[in-house]
Parts: structure tokens; sequence; C-alpha cells
């Protein structure tokens, strides 16, 4: 028999009013981590290597080859901005987890050391999430009936989603509890959060939802109010300035999200954070 106490449900209101005094709490150096690591290079993207737009009438394949030709042509800066970017993540993670208070430098540095443990956990998670998907998608496929591959489908999104959710707390567990190990970050992010996969995922959703309207809204009421007194290509700048600062602080959050619900998963026994107002 386990002797392993009965860890209380996840409470969702205490990770939000965690992760939200994270940011409050470090907003001065947040600005120059995320502004350097996640503002700059996506704007610069946006600015000098926009996404094609599709063509209005287009039927879904015609659609997606100019995407396709697109990533193909601009692999290498793609690939670069996004390893970039985790750099960054991980710095702002370690920013929010250290219990040594680092500063922007410090914090960077843990970020830079730990992303090769990230990269390789965020490839062995994409092959098997990858398989997962498409097992009940082949299985549907196999019986030439729409049902079943209608079937197959719907089990391999609510699959997908699953184990993204059993997973989704690797990059806490990576700068937290310092595992360069990715199987192990992997696997400590397995036991904490099982047990809690509809709370967290429900979580998740509410918080995305939120951020996104938000988002939404602040773009399209830039560029609403800005066409009335600007020319086409000042709007188009500053709209994607407002949508890529937005995206920033949502991605800001949802790091102070993983890290407050690593730390109330992982039990009052794991000192590996510190609130920043004690």
């Amino acid at each position: 028999m386990s002797t392993e106490p009965k860890r209380p449900p996840f409470d969702s209101n205490r990770a939000w009013t965690d992760a939200a005094n994270m940011v409050t709490a470090n907003r001065d150096l947040l600005l120059a981590l995320a502004g350097v690591f996640l503002v700059v290079p996506a704007f610069a993207v946006a600015m000098l290597l926009p996404p094609p737009q599709p063509a209005e009438g287009a039927d879904f394949q015609t659609m997606l080859a100019p995407f396709g030709e697109y990533y193909r042509n601009n692999a290498v800066v793609l690939v670069a901005m996004a390893l970039f970017q985790m750099i960054g993540t991980l710095s702002i993670l370690a920013l929010f987890t250290d219990t040594r208070r680092p500063t922007v430098g410090e914090a960077i540095r843990q970020g830079f050391r730990y992303t090769p443990t990230a990269i390789a956990a965020q490839l062995i998670l994409g092959m098997a999430i990858g398989a997962m998907v498409m097992l009940p998608i082949m299985l549907g496929g196999a019986t030439k009936s729409f049902g079943f591959t209608v079937l197959g489908f719907l089990a391999a999104v609510v699959l997908g989603i699953w184990a993204w959710v059993r997973l989704s707390l690797v990059a806490p567990a990576v700068i937290v509890d310092r595992l360069a190990n990715p199987f192990r970050a992997l696997e400590r992010s397995w036991r904490l959060t099982e047990g809690h996969v509809l709370r967290l995922l429900v979580f998740f959703i509410l918080v995305l939802i939120g951020f996104v309207v938000v988002m939404l809204v602040a773009e399209g009421v830039t560029r609403l109010l800005l066409a009335l007194v600007a020319s086409a290509k000042t709007t188009d700048i500053v709209a994607t300035l407002v949508g890529t600062l937005m995206q920033a602080v949502m991605s800001v959050y949802f790091v102070a999200i993983a890290a407050a619900c690593h730390r109330q998963l992982a039990g009052p026994s794991v000192q590996s954070m510190v609130d920043k107002f004690e």
C-alpha cells in the first residue's frame, strides 16, 4: 500500500493569483527580458518576413500552398527566432523561480544552460504526441469508413490534448528542479499533473480565451483609430507592434502560470520557489 499522502485538488484561483503576483513583483526586469527575447524578434519577423495572406475564395489546398513555401524559404530565420525566444522564456522562468533572486544576466545564463534540455524534451514530446495522434487516425482510415475516420480523428485530438496537459510542466521541471535529463523532466511533469488534467485544461483554456479576446480587441481598436488619422502603412506597423506586445504579455503570463502550477502541485516540501513578496 502506498504511503504517499493524497494531494489536494488543483486550485486555479490560487495559481492565477500566484502567477499575477510573480509578474507584478518582477515587472521591471521583465521589461528587459521580454522586450529583448520576445518582442523584438517577433516584431522584426512580422515586419521583414510577413506570412502570406490567403487569397479570397481559394480552396483549402490552394490556401496552404503559399504557407508551405513561406516556411521552406524562411526556415532558418524562423528556427533561430524560436530558439532565441525559448532562451528568453526559460530565462523568465528562472527569474520567477530562483530562490537566489537572480539578476537579468544570471537569469539569461540559466535559460541558456537549460535550453538544450528543453529542446530535447520538446522534440520527444512532439514525437510522442504525433505518434499518439496518428495511431487512431490511421486505424480509422484503415476501416475505409467515414464514421470510423471521424471517430479516429476525435480520439486523436483528445489524446493529443491529454498528453499535452500531462507534459505541460516540463519547462519548470527543467528550471526549478534542475533536471538536465529531458526524460526525467517529462517524467516529473507526468507525475505532477496526475489526477489534475481536467482542472488544468479548463484553467489553461479560460486564460487563453481571455488573452485572445483582449489581443483581438486591442489590435482591432488600434487599427480602427489609426485608420482615421494615419496612412495604411503606419496603421499596419503600429497595429502589428501592439499585437506583438500583447503576445509577449500573454507568453509572460503563461510562463508565470506554469511556474505557479509547478509550485502548487509539487507541494510544500519542494523549496525551489519563493514568494517575491516575502
